[in-house]
């Protein structure tokens, strides 16, 4: 196995954007392309091999076809439709399911033994279809999940309290989309929990202002879609984040869309919970303390999804 190859398969926003990120971020020693456009894939290769002169580190960096995911450690699965502007993330699933099992199937057919990174939305559902469709053991296939969702809360938190984002230690959970919810009961800045700071900090933030930063992070992307018409960066950096805590064995806690065993009272779904993520994939989850509210948000959370699982009848 070529440990330090990943296979980005899409090359569009996301796809290019998470790559871009592992250039120059210097993440690992090869980036592989594949789309269904070779011309698109081949393009985006030559573009960032002409930056490589200002690369952190040598690495190879061309497109590829499903035979190169064989001998790849990780495989990151960006290909789909976007959302349209007013379009809920469960809107794209019937668009995109079946992109995914053609493409997982495309994977497995190499001989692909690694883990699958999943980020195509609605990402919780595609991350339980691709499961399906690989056969792999649940731990090694993961998805974003509320990664994303998360960095934006403790950016907006920081926002509030003039604290450092790395400092802010809180989690959106549940699906990734309109039934997510924050954990406050399990949020801190530094070691300080956020009820302790708001007492302490009564001209910076106000308990008033958390349902507000709630909906800032929960319509975020709306909002950048409304401007922009697709989000790409945020999720390109949150994708190698996820990378290097499996290239580098990091037993890093990242709240990602992952198979629940039993750790809470859900069944036989995906959803935004807190991992520990290492070289194997997923090593277990996190078991948070959550209080009533939080408990059942994640119930309404997961029953939505459920919901959409039983009527596909994967």
């Amino acid at each position: 196995m070529a440990n330090n190859r990943v296979v980005v398969i899409g090359t569009g926003f996301v796809g290019m954007s998470y790559a871009y990120a592992l250039v120059n971020q210097g993440t690992l020693e090869e980036i592989i392309l594949i789309d269904v456009d070779q011309k698109k894939a081949e393009g985006e290769a030559m573009d960032l091999n002409h930056g490589l002169a200002f690369a952190p580190r040598k690495m190879l960096i061309r497109a590829g076809s499903y035979a190169d995911c064989k001998d790849a450690k990780l495989v990151v699965i960006t290909a789909g439709v976007n959302q349209k502007e007013g379009e809920t993330r469960i809107d794209l699933l019937n668009r995109n399911a079946n992109i995914m099992k053609s493409v997982v199937g495309d994977v497995m057919a190499s001989g692909f033994d690694g883990i699958i990174l999943v980020a195509t939305n609605p990402v919780d559902i595609l991350s339980y279809v691709a499961w399906k469709a690989s056969g792999l053991p649940s731990n090694r296939v993961i998805g974003s999940g509320t990664l994303l969702d998360t960095a934006r809360l403790r950016y907006e938190i920081s926002q509030y309290i003039n604290i450092d984002i790395r400092n802010i230690h809180a989690y959106i959970l549940g699906e990734h989309g309109d039934t997510e919810f924050v954990c406050w009961s399990n949020a801190y800045i530094g070691v300080k929990p956020i009820k302790d700071v708001i007492d302490s900090l009564p001209n910076h933030i106000k308990f008033s202002d958390l349902d507000k930063i709630y909906l800032d992070v929960k319509n975020a992307a709306y909002e950048i879609i409304k401007r922009k018409r697709a989000t790409y960066y945020g999720i390109g950096m949150a994708l190698v984040r996820i990378t290097k805590a499996i290239f580098n064995n990091e037993n890093r806690i990242m709240p990602i869309s992952v198979y629940n065993d039993d750790t809470y009272d859900i069944d036989n779904l995906y959803i935004g919970l807190p991992a520990v993520i290492n070289k194997d994939g997923i090593d277990h989850v996190i078991k948070l303390n959550l209080n009533d509210n939080e408990t059942k948000a994640l119930k309404h959370s997961a029953q939505t999804l459920k919901h959409i699982i039983d009527e596909m009848n994967i």
